[in-house]
């Protein structure tokens, strides 16, 4: 049974909560500027297992890694003039699917290639933060159906073994965006979905492409 945080408790005390609940092997659903995620930590085999298996998704389909800035992003992607450029919109609701540096654990890099993204969501952060800067993250849904846009959604789901939930979560209403990232293949620039930075991205590609 998934253990939840109280909506008034401390958010550092809730941070040290979920953090206990990675360190374990758990699930942890969380909030971000575009929906609810989940997430686990990478280096934890059984964890990574046991995301796959609640989320209900198949084996040879990655999942994108959450890190708490740009610098801990591209130390796991080779060197690209494109990702270099559009790493300029973390944090923010991008991810960027890119060559990853040789060495890069398999979990995180399946098929060579790394899923980025940075969050802009302050608790997003601060969980990225309490667990050593990188997460392995989805959204907070079984794969195929829509994601969870409240605190009270993602219980409801019931996938996560904690729902780390800060003060503007109190009315368990309170809606998250609801738009999912922008998803660039790199070095091709292919938008691989569409989302709420696709003119950002278009703009930085054609200068570079312009430079080039």
């Amino acid at each position: 049974m998934p253990e939840f945080l109280i909506p008034d408790a401390h958010p550092a005390a809730a941070l040290d909560r979920a953090w206990t609940v990675l360190r374990g092997g758990g699930v942890v659903a969380y909030p971000s500027e575009t929906v609810w995620g989940l997430a686990v930590l990478p280096d934890h085999p059984a964890a990574v297992e046991r995301l796959y298996a609640v989320k209900g998704r198949a084996a040879d389909r990655p999942v994108q890694v959450s890190c708490q800035d740009a610098r801990a992003a591209l130390e796991l992607a080779r060197p690209d003039a494109a990702l270099t450029a559009l790493s300029a919109l973390w944090p923010g609701p991008l991810t960027l699917v890119t060559p990853a540096r040789p060495g890069t654990p398999p979990t995180v890099a399946p098929g060579g290639l790394v899923g980025l993204r940075v969050p802009s969501h302050p608790l997003a952060l601060a969980l990225l933060r309490r667990s050593g800067g990188r997460l392995l993250t989805t959204s907070c849904n079984r794969s195929g159906q829509p994601p969870a846009l409240t605190a009270a959604q993602a219980r409801g789901m019931g996938l996560a073994d904690f729902v780390l939930t800060g003060p503007e979560d109190a009315a368990e209403g309170v809606p998250v965006a609801g738009q999912a990232s922008t998803v660039v293949q790199l070095p091709e620039g292919m938008v691989l979905r569409a989302g709420p930075l696709d003119a950002a991205v278009a703009a930085l590609l054609a200068g570079l492409r312009a430079g080039g």
